[in-house]
């Protein structure tokens, strides 16, 4: 097994399909705060890679969170690119994608291995030395950004197609830090946080000629192995009021034509994964997984919606190597589906058992969420029945269960975490009720509990992931950290039975509530 950066990077490097290599004038280090194998899923950061890599004198180097950074730490192994082994600290510009808020750690754990300080204003304050200008963007600018804005010299909010070209212009056109913060601040798109403080701008949204997004590198090292990953949507027409990617974020859902999605998909490409928020709500779906899997390719999809599975299309799915149909309901219960506006209702899921079980696939698996506001134990015994009946149906079931944690831009931001002991105690009713007829795999109610600080969480929240990263990165050190932090605030929440209107929406940070 190979121990060493050198050795793990040349044996990765060697298996990878469409890397590039590319020497320029403005080099830019692209870093994902997580390790190789998922920050190489990452669609977005692919597309960065490549747009970088598209534009006249710029180049783009990968680098990644060590496998295990505090390994890294104690070796004093300085973070390198994978295209060169250059140092990331030697870069004029250090950009890192944040998928979501637990990515925070590993993003201050990069930093500290790059050997450059992790705050904005220590690295502003130290003089005699110009340090690279770290640069945030990615899926978690949709929601909340503020948590990370201690450590970014400037954030791309929202959609990065447009927005990088316009860096790379102005990193150009204005050498002097200072001058080139205050130029970004003016722009659309732009968060400096030393300018707007808490106050987000706008996010971006990209033309839709530019999209769909696409990967630029396969690897068999990733969870998704030699997966050639595309967009036939972006966004989503539905108004799930938990989703930050709803039908009010960028105009909702956006098409991409069958005839294009196919176009740009890699002949010797083996397996194809469609990614996007509502791939099923694609009318032209049945037409795309019928061009995948009539060239015996294998296909995966990211998002199954219940209410969209036709005979067709499990059909097609079952063809291209499918064995477990995966779906959601949300809500642990039709109620409370309801309630968040989740159309999923029990005949769909009792459909897709069926259709699971037609095509012989070998489990159905449901994905739902534990702890919304109003939620009761009279929810959890409606789950405890449904899965059941389910069972009864599909050759097996297993859910897929996370508690609920609010997020900004969506209406129940503000809406409360419940208490870990409670999650913990409707988890034990739950497999009580089902005695293992049903399979449960839950995540963790306290990684739940932390994500929800950042999530909610402003400028403090996020100072405090350097404190809990530095101490060792356990739940028990993040605990410690939000000690001093002030909880947040929470919108005050009516009894359910008078549903959406009863949750009081709170404008998040400075964008008017959706």
């Amino acid at each position: 097994m190979p121990e060493t950066f050198r050795e793990i990077r040349a044996a990765r490097l060697a298996a990878e399909v469409g890397t590039i290599h590319k020497q320029a004038g403005l080099p830019f280090a692209l870093c994902y705060p997580s390790p190789y194998a998922v920050g190489m899923s990452s669609l977005g950061f692919q597309t960065v890679y490549r747009t970088l890599n598209g534009l006249p004198d710029v180049s783009a180097e990968r680098a990644f969170l060590p496998d295990d950074a505090a390994a890294a730490r104690v070796a004093g192994e300085p973070l390198r690119t994978y295209e060169s082994a250059r140092a990331v600290g030697d870069f004029p510009v250090v950009a890192f994608s944040l998928a979501y808020e637990l990515e925070l750690a590993g993003l201050v754990d990069s930093l500290d291995l790059a050997g450059i300080p992790a705050f904005a204003e220590e690295r502003a304050a130290e003089t005699g030395r110009t340090f690279p200008l770290v640069v945030v963007g990615g899926p978690l600018t949709f929601s909340n950004p503020v948590p990370a804005a201690p450590y970014a010299d400037v954030i791309l909010l929202g959609e990065a197609e447009e927005t990088l070209p316009a860096l790379v212009d102005a990193v150009r056109e204005r050498p002097e830090r200072g001058a080139l913060l205050a130029a970004l601040a003016a722009r659309p798109g732009f968060y400096v946080p030393s300018i707007h403080g808490e106050a987000l701008p706008a996010i971006a949204k990209a033309a839709d000629e530019l999209l769909p997004a696409r990967s630029q590198v396969r690897t068999p090292h990733t969870e998704l192995a030699d997966m050639f990953l595309i967009e036939p949507e972006r966004g989503c027409h539905r108004g799930c009021t938990y989703c930050v990617m709803r039908r009010s974020t960028n105009g909702g859902m956006r098409l991409v034509a069958p005839d294009r999605v196919k176009a740009l998909i890699p002949d010797d490409a083996r397996r194809v994964g469609l990614v996007g928020a509502a791939v099923t709500d694609h009318p032209g779906l049945p037409e795309i997984l019928r061009h995948i899997v009539d060239s015996g390719r294998e296909v995966g999809i990211s998002s199954l919606r219940a209410d969209r599975l036709t005979d067709e299309i499990v059909g097609l799915l079952k063809r291209g190597g499918y064995r477990t149909l995966t779906t959601a309901s949300d809500g642990a219960s039709e109620r409370m589906r309801d309630v968040i506006q989740r159309r999923t209702k029990e005949r769909h899921l009792l459909a897709a058992a069926a259709l699971c079980r037609a095509h012989q696939m070998t489990q159905l698996k449901l994905y739902m969420m534990l702890g919304l506001p109003g939620e009761t134990d009279a929810d959890i015994d409606e789950l405890a029945r449904f899965s059941l009946e389910l069972a009864r149906v599909a050759p097996r079931v297993a859910l897929g269960i996370a508690p609920f944690v609010a997020k900004r831009n969506t209406p129940l931001d503000g809406a409360p975490f419940e208490p870990i002991a409670s999650i913990d105690a409707k988890l034990a009713r739950l497999r009580a009720a089902l005695k293992g007829r049903v399979e449960i795999r839950p995540t963790s109610p306290k990684w739940a509990w932390v994500e929800y600080r950042l999530a909610q969480g402003g400028m403090a929240a996020g100072r405090a992931a350097a404190r809990a990263a530095r101490a060792g990165g356990r739940f028990a050190d993040w605990k410690a950290a939000f000690a001093d932090v002030p909880p947040p605030a929470v919108a005050p929440v009516q009894p359910p039975s008078t549903a959406m209107a009863s949750i009081s929406i709170k404008a998040p940070l400075g964008r008017p509530a959706a």
